[in-house]
């Protein structure tokens, strides 16, 4: 008899005062198994020191997920770091790809520009035109100077040379190669201008007119266009600034003849001068100096007297303004041989045209 008679019968497991032959505790998500053979009991005291609550719901310390990039990771080892490597020269017309930008590759590098790489390395992405181009420049400006002396047609043979690798050089050096249209639409408002000029007798307005009509036909041509609009928006640019700067190249037209003359050779010496191996505060002076002496000696020679030191010095101002520009961002040696050479007279014809009228 017992004090419970309700209990049910249960085996009689044997007498233990402190009650350790207990049935195994089953794991969270376990089933409860009982024993079945001596070695049962010994399984689940391996899997109780091999497994805790900690490990079961923390990460080792020391362990550490390995990164998706490179798969392979030592414990507690920093992930590797992955700079990109410079890329080879680019060729002589810009990069290899025509874009501006080095090869892509498998590894991950990525795509810089020559510029960028230059600055990376701690040199200058300027890259001034150098000696020949400046002497294509200043025999361009004597060939300016001569044919205005001789007459009005003589001049525009020059002058429709001046504006052709204008707006050829000005397409390169935005990195937009080949961009025919483009060119062969800034051309046409050239001749357009010159044609305008010669029919009215060199009136300004006629610069001004041929510009406004050609903005509004790049503006449509680029509308028409089924590019991206990024890309569309740079183009226009592109067009229309070639465009302008050839429009305007025009000016010499519109300009006296004597003015002509003083401001090419001016610009002819000063680019020479700039040329020269000095450094740049210095060659600038010494550019300013030698185009406002040619001033001097080329007005002496015509009707412009010793005004023509101040117009061969705003000449020349202009014309190191489109030397800086053609040496731009590490420009290729085709941008220095079409906007190096055509760059300073093209920016100088505005200040021929100006300075001529009020020194007249």
């Amino acid at each position: 008899m017992t004090d419970q008679p309700n209990q049910p019968h249960q085996p009689y497991d044997g007498y233990d005062p402190y009650g350790r032959q207990q049935p195994p505790q089953a794991w969270p998500g376990q089933g409860y198994q009982g024993y079945e053979d001596p070695h049962a009991a010994q399984q689940y005291t391996q899997q109780w020191q091999g497994q805790t609550w900690e490990t079961q719901n923390h990460q080792a310390v020391s362990a550490q997920a390995p990164d998706p990039e490179t798969a392979i990771l030592t414990p507690q080892s920093p992930p590797p770091r992955r700079n990109p490597r410079p890329q080879g020269p680019a060729d002589p017309a810009g990069a290899a790809d025509g874009s501006g930008y080095g090869p892509a590759t498998v590894g991950g590098n990525t795509r810089v520009t020559d510029a960028q790489r230059a600055r990376a390395e701690g040199r200058s992405p300027i890259i001034e035109p150098g000696m020949q181009p400046a002497a294509l420049t200043a025999l361009l400006g004597l060939l300016l100077a001569g044919a205005a002396a001789l007459g009005t047609y003589a001049l525009l043979v020059p002058l429709i040379v001046l504006q052709a690798v204008t707006a050829a050089g000005w397409f390169r050096l935005n990195g937009m190669w080949p961009a025919r249209q483009g060119i062969a639409l800034g051309f046409a408002g050239a001749l357009a201008a010159d044609a305008a000029l010669l029919v009215s007798d060199g009136s300004p307005a006629a610069i001004l007119g041929t510009l406004g009509v050609w903005v509004l036909l790049a503006l449509v041509l680029q509308l028409r266009s089924h590019a991206d609009p990024d890309e569309r928006m740079y183009g226009l640019m592109a067009t229309v600034a070639a465009s302008a700067l050839a429009i305007v190249a025009g000016g010499y037209l519109a300009a006296a003849a004597d003015a002509v003359t003083v401001g090419a050779v001016a610009v002819a010496v000063a680019v020479a001068a700039r040329a020269l191996p000095l450094p740049t505060p210095v060659s600038v002076v010494v550019s300013l100096l030698a185009a406002a002496g040619a001033g001097i000696a080329a007005g002496s020679v015509t009707g412009v007297g010793t005004s023509g030191a101040l117009l061969g010095a705003g000449a020349a101002v202009c014309a190191l303004i489109g030397h800086r520009v053609a040496s731009y961002d590490y420009p290729s040696r085709f941008v220095h041989f079409t906007a190096g050479v055509a760059l300073p007279l093209a920016a100088a014809a505005p200040a021929v045209y100006l300075l001529g009228r009020a020194l007249a």
